[in-house]
């Protein structure tokens, strides 16, 4: 035995030599297992199982160790998964049942064309052409009349001639105008069915349609009658006072008459804008409500009035009378320019007869292209007129918790419950 051979215990165990002090235990020692160690040409035991239904006790977090506190929802770098137990508003069909945005509203003003177009686009464009077709027969008409009666006229008779004539194709032009206002009021009703029963997921034909609308349609064309009635007295009013102040006033009352007619001008068109967006509701309610037009005058009146409430219906109305005609006059001009650059091409030689019908070539593309962006303009101000009217009444009167109710109540076979879009008196 030699001096570097170090001292062992009897046991084999190192110990520390006289003078000396023991090293501290490790805190983090390995479990002891329960199973020897195999034996040569052994497997190693299975690793042990929890029993059925519970679960091993939790691993023991070491003295000192800390942890990143958990990501918070919304915040920004963390994850943008909602926190549990959030779910999103039910959107069972064209809009999602809370209170809409404004892209909401333009958004779903356009895609009540695609998701059900017969009822909507069809009969748009069904009622558009038949007013289109009556201005054509009446203004055509009379201002054939007018030709035949001035060509036959005597020298003496032609001012008398030339007044009459004027009136004549006036008068005649009112009348697909008042039909047109009658056409409008009553696709705006019919429209707002078509959107109310369309947020609760629901598609109807164009005789579902006319059902639901059977017993209001005379309201309509009451209310559209007295709008009317009030901007022709209005204006007849305004343009006869102009009239005789320019008749009666010399100079003075010409320039007077001039000013004046712009000042009445832009008066009208502000109050026409105010009183529009005002009432611009009436429709829906006489159609979704079912009441009386006094009511639905004063319903209108009310749901628009507020913080917000009047600015928001005149600009998502107006916005989407711009894009429509926008779009319309990207389609039209560039037709128009074809047809001018094609009929000079097509009648090089500018013969009357090929004039006449490049000329009525282009009217009638024209006209098509202009009836079928006034029927796309006729639904998609119906249709943001009635989703204003279900925003307003979501924001004020909470109707997007009884259409959820209504939606669930028939999800599971209810169908006895009311409608919702009813109010009690």
């Amino acid at each position: 035995m030699t001096d570097n051979n170090g001292w062992q215990s009897p046991s084999g165990d190192p110990s520390p030599r006289p003078g000396q002090s023991t090293p501290p235990a490790s805190p983090y020692a390995p479990p002891s297992s329960p199973y020897a160690p195999p034996a040569a040409g052994q497997f190693p035991p299975p690793t042990p199982v929890a029993p059925a239904g519970q679960y091993p006790p939790p691993a023991q977090v070491p003295p000192g160790v800390q942890f990143p506190p958990p990501a918070q929802y919304g915040q920004k770098g963390q994850p943008t998964q909602p926190p549990p137990g959030w779910t999103p508003p039910p959107k069972p069909g064209l809009i999602p049942l809370r209170p809409l945005g404004f892209g909401t509203l333009l958004g779903a003003s356009f895609q009540l064309i695609r998701r059900n177009p017969r009822p909507t686009f069809g009969i748009s464009l069904l009622l558009n052409g038949l007013i289109y077709l009556l201005f054509i027969v009446v203004v055509g008409g009379v201002a054939a009349l007018v030709i035949a009666r001035a060509v036959s006229a005597t020298s003496a008779d032609s001012d008398e001639v030339g007044a009459g004539a004027v009136a004549a194709l006036v008068l005649s032009a009112l009348i697909p105008v008042a039909l047109s206002v009658l056409v409008t009021a009553v696709l705006q009703g019919i429209i707002s069915l078509e959107v109310s029963r369309a947020t609760i997921g629901e598609k109807l034909t164009v005789r579902g349609l006319w059902r639901l609308a059977r017993g209001r349609i005379g309201a309509l064309v009451g209310w559209s009658a007295i709008v009317l009635l009030v901007v022709l007295v209005g204006v007849g009013v305004i343009a006869v006072v102009i009239a005789l102040i320019i008749a009666f006033g010399g100079d003075a009352g010409l320039v007077t008459g001039i000013i004046l007619s712009i000042l009445a001008f832009l008066a009208i068109a502000v109050l026409y804008a105010w009183l529009a967006t005002k009432l611009s509701l009436v429709p829906s309610a006489l159609m979704l409500e079912r009441l009386p037009l006094r009511r639905a005058v004063a319903r209108s009146w009310r749901l628009t009035t507020g913080y917000g409430y009047f600015w928001k219906a005149l600009g998502a109305q107006v916005l989407v009378a711009v894009i429509v005609q926008t779009a319309s006059q990207v389609v039209a001009v560039p037709i128009s320019v074809l047809v001018a650059v094609g009929g000079a091409m097509i009648n090089p030689n500018s013969d009357m007869t090929a004039g006449f019908v490049v000329i009525g070539a282009g009217y009638l593309l024209s006209g098509i292209v202009g009836l079928v962006f006034g029927a796309l303009a006729a639904v998609a101000q119906s249709a943001v007129a009635a989703l204003i009217y279900i925003d307003y009444r979501m924001r004020k009167e909470g109707l997007d918790l009884d259409l959820t109710r209504f939606v669930e109540a028939r999800q599971v076979g209810d169908i006895g419950v009311t409608n919702p879009y009813l109010t009690t008196p």
